[in-house]
């Protein structure tokens, strides 16, 4: 053998062994190169645009229950409707002798209180089993149905139709919960505020459409040959859930099922008692959160009570006509779209928790000046601060919570679960003592007073905590 020829020979065979080394190096090290593809991957899934825009829809689907519902057509029927044969506001319900405003929202409390108790053991089942699709998918459909049966409520139904409303804030606010769990799981960190804003805004623009179309039949009723006045209303009621329901189909097919392909063993329920103390040790060591928490407690019960009686307020201490109050909140639904998308803009500029901070202190103001209001044009100038800041601390209070949780924890319905008991707690007892101190005092202007002092309690509690800027 020429020198040349072993030497050509022994090249080979050290490229040879070269590259047997390198491929060892890639199968035992697989775990550290596989982490960064991985890592990669997830980031991918999570900012899908497809998914996010499924997502968002929701809002646009399940919003116009908020408007429609809770904040405009159903308050002012429920006022002209549930009195009692002499006229009076003053009802006899379950035997209980109660002004009709107050009836109004101490359903709203009690629908808050139910799924308060509820929902804790309902988020950490979702998360242990990998259906929180599903359990969204009940909600909505519950909320959408009874909906629906309000299109039977007339003077004979008080009662049921009542009822029908507690049980559909029931089913809207228990699929939210589980629909706002879904955003660590769809996005990045960095855009969590920017796709919190773009959910709240869709549902704005959504429940307005529906709106100004269900306001067409108020005022206009002979354009499509309705007689009876109380119809145009009841078929709101009746084309809220068959919105609700069609356009939730389309999130309800794209969002993903069982993120964290978890495979349930034994029995669900205690399994699910198990996550949620899981949840609830982890929380005793994260200081912020539980800031965060109390803080939100405080200003969202304002924030939410004023939401849900505004309407009746307006009806009721200052006699505004129902036409006026209606075409009121639809204005307010316009300007809430410019108010989420500058709070998510001021959020990356000074850091979310000062921005919810400014929208706090302007909440203050709300109702001081709410106390001071006597003129329609007051409310109507107040009504337009409130859609300005409603939209705006909603959205930031949603992804400043989704900042605050863990990175590394794969239960973010039990974490969503935590945050959306203390929302339906304070919902719950925000309405509960406004109705008391209405029921008492015979005038909802010293409920307003006490919505001020949540609203400085919570900025008190929000400024002790850290603002983080968007990346």
């Amino acid at each position: 053998m020429s020198t040349m020829t072993f030497l050509t020979i022994s090249s080979k065979f050290r490229h040879f062994k070269q590259k047997i080394h390198h491929y060892s190096f890639i199968i035992h090290n697989s775990d550290y190169l596989w982490q960064p593809i991985q890592t990669l991957r997830k980031m991918l899934e999570k900012n899908n645009k497809k998914t996010i825009n499924a997502w968002c829809l929701y809002d646009w689907a399940n919003s116009v229950h908020s408007l429609v519902i809770t904040s405009s057509i159903f308050p002012i029927y429920f006022s002209k409707t549930a009195i009692a044969p002499d006229g009076s506001d003053v009802i006899d319900f379950l035997g209980f002798s109660i002004k009709n405003s107050v009836v109004f929202t101490w359903a709203i409390s009690f629908a808050y209180l139910t799924l308060a108790l509820i929902n804790p053991l309902l988020t950490a089942i979702a998360d242990y089993t990998g259906k929180k699709k599903d359990f969204m998918r009940f909600f909505c459909y519950l909320g959408a149905f009874c909906c629906m049966y309000l299109f039977f409520f007339t003077k004979d139904t008080i009662i049921s139709s009542t009822f029908a409303f507690s049980i559909s804030l029931l089913g809207w606010a228990g699929s939210v919960v589980f629909y706002n769990s879904f955003l660590p799981e769809i996005a990045t960190e960095e855009n969590f505020d920017k796709i919190s804003a773009r959910g709240f805004s869709l549902g704005y623009v959504g429940s307005v459409l529906l709106l100004i179309f269900n306001l067409s039949m108020v005022l206009k009723p002979a354009l499509y040959g309705i007689t009876d006045p109380s119809m145009p209303a009841r078929i709101s009621f009746l084309m809220v859930g068959v919105w609700w329901i069609a356009f939730a189909q389309y999130p309800l097919y794209h969002l993903p099922n069982n993120s964290f392909q978890r495979k349930p063993t034994g029995n669900w329920i205690f399994n699910g008692y198990k996550e949620l103390l899981k949840v609830l040790g982890e929380l005793k060591d994260q200081m912020l959160l539980k800031r965060f928490l109390l803080a939100f407690f405080f200003y969202n019960m304002g924030t939410l009570t004023v939401m849900y009686v505004a309407t009746i307020f307006g009806d009721k201490e200052l006699k505004i006509p129902s036409q006026g109050l209606i075409i009121t909140i639809l204005l307010i639904q316009l300007v809430a779209i410019a108010g989420s998308y500058f709070f998510a803009w001021f959020s990356e500029k000074v850091g979310n928790t000062r921005a919810i901070a400014l929208a706090i202190l302007i909440w203050i103001g709300i109702t001081i000046a709410a106390y001071l209001t006597h003129t329609h044009n007051q409310f109507y100038i107040l009504a337009t601060v409130v859609g300005f800041v409603m939209g705006g601390i909603q959205a930031l209070s949603r992804s400043t919570y989704a900042k605050l949780i863990p990175d590394n924890t794969t239960e973010t319905a039990s974490y969503f679960g935590f945050y959306d008991v203390v929302d339906k707690i304070s919902l719950f007892l925000g309405p509960l003592i406004f109705g008391l101190i209405d029921q008492f005092t015979g005038s909802m202007r010293n409920s307003v007073l006490f919505l001020a002092v949540l609203f400085i309690l919570g900025f008190v509690l929000i400024i002790r905590i850290p603002s983080q800027k968007t990346y």
